[in-house]
C-alpha cells in the first residue's frame, strides 16, 4: 500500500470498503423483498465492481448507452440490458453484434424504434427482448398512459425477430405512490390481454429502500447507492459514511483571508448542483462552501472557517454526483484504511455513443 501524499492532483478516490458494503447492503435488501437486483454500471464504468455486483447476487447489469455495452461485454459480462431507444443503422448494427455475443435486451418507447428494432432482428437467431418504456412520472422517455403501454406491447409482440419481455421505467424521485399505481394498472392491463410482462424494471438510487413498496416491479435498477454522493445523502438514502468516491484535490492559491481556490474545477467536479448549495463537502472543512467552478478552478468561501487550509494542503472532497465524476478521469485510485491500493483505468470513461 502507498501514502495517498504520493498522488498527483485533482485525483478520484475510490474507498473499496464501502462500496463493498454499499453493494451487499442493497443486494440484502432486494433479497429480503424478493426483487432482483440489476445495478446500473453508469455510475462507476468498471468491470471489476459489475462483476462483484453478479457475484453478490444481481442478475446482471444496467447500462446507458452501446459504447458502455461493448466494453462490458468485452470483459466478460454476459446479461445486460439497454434501456435506451437504439435509433440509426450504424447502432443496429452494432446491437445486432451484441446480441451474438450476450443476452442482451433493450426497451422501445414508440413504434418507429420498435419497426428499427423489428428490420434489424427479423432474420437473428434469437429473437430481442424489447421492453415498453413507460413514463410514470419523470417527464422524459416514455409511453404516457398504460394504455399505451398495452398498444405497444402488441406491435412489439407482432414484430419479426423481437420478445415482449414487459415494463421498465425511471421514475421520479420521491414519486413512489404514483409510479407504483400506474405500473399497477398496466400490469393488469397487460395481463388482461394476454401479454403478462416477464420483467417490471424499476429504478434508481433515491427511492431504493422503497422499492418494495412498487409491488408490480420484479426488479430495480439503482446506480448511484456503489458510492453514494452528497445528494443522496441529502435525500437520506446514505450517510456521509457510506460515500466512497472522492475528489483529492490541491489548495493552489488563497487571494483572501476567506477565499481559496483548488485545482478541481468543472473538469474534475461536476457542475450539477442538483438543488444544493455549492459544488461538494469538503470533509475536513464542512463550514466551507464551494461557491464556483471554472474549468480548471475551484472556488472556495472559507467565510465562516474557523480552521482554514493553506496553500498546498489538499482537501477531500464528496461531490454532489458521483456518476458524473467517473466520467471525467481515465483512471481512479483505490483505497483502503486511507492507504492506495490500486490505480485502475475507467474501462467505459468516455462511452457515451
Amino acid at each position: 500500500m502507498t501514502d495517498l501524499s504520493a498522488l498527483e492532483t485533482p485525483a478520484v478516490l475510490i474507498d473499496i470498503d464501502r462500496v463493498e458494503s454499499n453493494l451487499r447492503r442493497a443486494q440484502d435488501y432486494a433479497d429480503q423483498h424478493g426483487l432482483k437486483l440489476r445495478p446500473h454500471i453508469k455510475t462507476h464504468k468498471l468491470p471489476r465492481f459489475a462483476r462483484r455486483a453478479i457475484e453478490l447476487g444481481a442478475v446482471g447489469i444496467t447500462v446507458q448507452k452501446l459504447g458502455e455495452a461493448e466494453v462490458f461485454a468485452d470483459a466478460g459480462i454476459r446479461e445486460i440490458f439497454l434501456p435506451y431507444n437504439i435509433i440509426g443503422a450504424r447502432k443496429l448494427a452494432r446491437l445486432r453484434a451484441l446480441a451474438q455475443r450476450i443476452n442482451i435486451s433493450v426497451t422501445a418507447d414508440s413504434r418507429e424504434t420498435v419497426a428499427g428494432l423489428s428490420a434489424t432482428f427479423a432474420d437473428a437467431p434469437q429473437p430481442l427482448n424489447v421492453l415498453v418504456e413507460c413514463d410514470t412520472g419523470m417527464g422524459r422517455c416514455g409511453v404516457q398512459s398504460p394504455a399505451a403501454a398495452l398498444d405497444l406491447a402488441q406491435v412489439i409482440a407482432a414484430s419479426p425477430g423481437l420478445h415482449f419481455g414487459g415494463l421498465m421505467t425511471y421514475p421520479a424521485a420521491g414519486k413512489v405512490e404514483q409510479n407504483a399505481a400506474w405500473l399497477a394498472e398496466a400490469v393488469d392491463l397487460l395481463t388482461a390481454n394476454g401479454l403478462a410482462p416477464e420483467i417490471v424494471s424499476n429504478g434508481g438510487t433515491p427511492d431504493l429502500w422503497r422499492a418494495h413498496e412498487v409491488t408490480a416491479a420484479t426488479e430495480h435498477r439503482p446506480g448511484t447507492y456503489i458510492y453514494m454522493d452528497r445528494s443522496q445523502v441529502a435525500r437520506n438514502v446514505g450517510t456521509w459514511a457510506d460515500c466512497a468516491l472522492t475528489v483529492l484535490a490541491t489548495v493552489v492559491s488563497r487571494p483572501t483571508e476567506d477565499r481559496a481556490i483548488i485545482d478541481a474545477g468543472s473538469k474534475a467536479l461536476t457542475s450539477d448542483t442538483l438543488g444544493l448549495t455549492g459544488f461538494g463537502l469538503i470533509e475536513a472543512y464542512p463550514e466551507a462552501v464551494i461557491t464556483g467552478l471554472s474549468e480548471e478552478h475551484g472556488t472556495l468561501d472559507l467565510s465562516r472557517c474557523t480552521d482554514k487550509p493553506r496553500i498546498g494542503d489538499t482537501v477531500r472532497i464528496i461531490p454532489n454526483h458521483a456518476c458524473v465524476v467517473s466520467n471525467l478521469f481515465d483512471r481512479v485510485h483505490l483505497i483502503s484504511n486511507e492507504q492506495l491500493v490500486e490505480t485502475i483505468e475507467v474501462a467505459a470513461r468516455g462511452r457515451v455513443d
